[in-house]
């Protein structure tokens, strides 16, 4: 809990902001890759699922989620992640699968966090 009062005091405006099932903490400016949004690139999209809010050292702290709050984001573009394998084996069966995988993420700016 000392790490996020002390990354609190650092700015004066955040949010932790809930999508694609994880929690980031957000200040204007940053950019994010998330899990898959369905929007195009250049749009800007609304994120209501605000867990914390912070602006000039007033916190407020959502019962799950700070009503009203949301923070506003542009979609910068899609893309995937570096390739996983994922290799299965049992010995002494013959068996054997190797198979590869790319997560999709959404590449995000954010814009504004309102309340």
């Amino acid at each position: 809990m000392t790490l996020l009062c002390d990354f609190v005091k650092l700015f004066s405006m955040l949010a932790i902001v809930k999508t694609g099932g994880k929690q980031y903490i957000v200040t204007p400016g940053d950019k994010l890759k998330v899990e898959k949004i369905d929007a195009e690139e250049g749009k800007e999209i609304t994120l209501g699922e605000v867990l914390l809010y912070d602006k000039n050292k007033k916190v407020e702290i959502g019962t799950p989620f700070v009503k009203g709050a949301s923070v506003k984001a542009k979609v910068l573009g899609d893309g995937k992640g570096d390739k996983l394998i994922i290799f299965k084996y049992k010995s002494k069966k013959r068996y054997k699968r190797k198979i590869g995988h790319r997560q999709p993420f959404t590449e995000i700016e954010i814009v504004s966090i309102d309340n």
